[in-house]
Order: structure tokens, then C-alpha cells, then sequence
């Protein structure tokens, strides 16, 4: 496996919390979400290409050829949709085989 620098997250992604006032009639911040997951669709440094998409509540990550997704729970993870994307993005990668954290402001996959 080889850890890689996937995307920088970007910085006006956090406007787009209900809480900071943003319209979001969905209740699981989708708006934060597709802002999230954005910047995730890219070629890594190595040529691997990354997608990210979101339909509804599913959120399916391929990096190469290894796919998976997760959904946003609200009642079995957290009302909050930061909280829930980070779970989301957890399981989506462990059904895909990999692994993707976020670390100073980046995110990075290890696959």
C-alpha cells in the first residue's frame, strides 16, 4: 500500500454548515458534503485516478480500480455532518480496501 496526498480540503468548506447558517433543508449537509468531496476527484501523483460522487445519502469513492461506498447515517453515527461524512468516507474506504484520513487540512488515501 502507498499513502498519497488525494486533495487539499478547501477552506470555504465550512460555510456550508447549516450551523454557519447556510441553507441545507436536508438535514445531513449535503451541501458540505459535494463541497467535501470535490476537490477528490483527481489523478494522484503516481497516475492513479480518484472519484468521488455522492447520490443521496450514498457517498461511493473509487481510487484505481478498487470501489466502495458508505452512507450518511444521522441516527446511527451523529446528527452532526461532519461527523457523519468522516464515517461515511470510512466505511466507503474500507469496502474499497483502503484507507482515507484527513490530516492538516488534506486528505490523503492509502491504498
Amino acid at each position: 500500500m502507498a499513502k498519497q496526498k488525494m486533495c487539499n480540503i478547501p477552506s470555504d468548506v465550512e460555510e456550508k454548515l447549516a450551523a454557519n447558517g447556510y441553507a441545507d433543508k436536508s438535514g445531513i449537509g449535503v451541501h458540505y458534503m459535494d463541497a467535501y468531496i470535490k476537490p477528490m476527484n483527481t489523478e494522484l501523483e503516481d497516475g492513479v485516478k480518484c472519484v468521488a460522487k455522492r447520490r443521496g445519502n450514498k457517498i461511493t469513492v473509487t481510487v484505481g480500480d478498487k470501489t466502495g461506498f458508505g452512507l450518511m447515517r444521522r441516527v446511527d453515527v451523529s446528527a452532526d455532518p461532519v461527523v457523519m461524512l468522516q464515517a461515511c468516507l470510512t466505511e466507503a474506504g474500507e469496502a474499497a480496501g483502503i484507507t482515507i484520513t484527513e490530516e492538516n487540512g488534506s486528505i490523503f488515501v492509502d491504498y
